[in-house]
């Protein structure tokens, strides 16, 4: 794996440090890159080692929660307040109705139980709200999409 940055490469050997000790069904689904695929019952995890603008590790933790959501200003209202309560994260959209939880930590100064409190929050507001725009919004829960159910 090719690092730009001795800390991008010490950031990414701290997650591979962590990583077993939360999850026993890791995956590298993208060769030679720096992201894991986390699969915790239904919920698919991402965590991906990035560098900012000013070349600092990144730990990018999320996961897709729902998919082909019409986009409707109630909908982005909803996810604006949500956003509000979240101690880390929050929801993002794309253009084609695609909502994500995402969270970001510096990875320099990052410690194990932050990373794992992170991860926890981006699993379990996945799985929360999921069902909660589906229903109410329609569009596919992500882990449907992801599985094709």
């Amino acid at each position: 794996m090719n690092f730009q940055t001795e800390a991008e490469q010490d950031c990414y050997q701290k997650v591979v440090d962590w990583l077993p000790k939360i999850c026993d069904r890791i995956s590298n689904p993208v060769a030679q890159q720096p992201i894991f695929s986390l699969q915790f019952g239904s919920a698919t995890v991402l965590v991906e080692i990035k560098l900012s603008r000013e070349l600092e590790p990144v730990i990018y933790i999320w996961a897709y929660v729902a998919t082909d959501v019409e986009v409707r200003s109630d909908l982005l209202l909803y996810l604006l307040k949500q956003n509000d309560i979240f101690r880390f994260g929050g929801f993002s959209m794309a253009d084609d109705g695609d909502i994500k939880f995402h969270v970001s930590l510096l990875g320099a100064s990052c410690q194990e139980s932050e990373f794992k409190l992170a991860l926890d929050e981006v699993l379990d507001s996945a799985d929360h709200y999921d069902d909660l725009i589906v229903e109410r919004w329609g569009g596919r829960r992500a882990a449907d999409a992801l599985f094709d159910i």
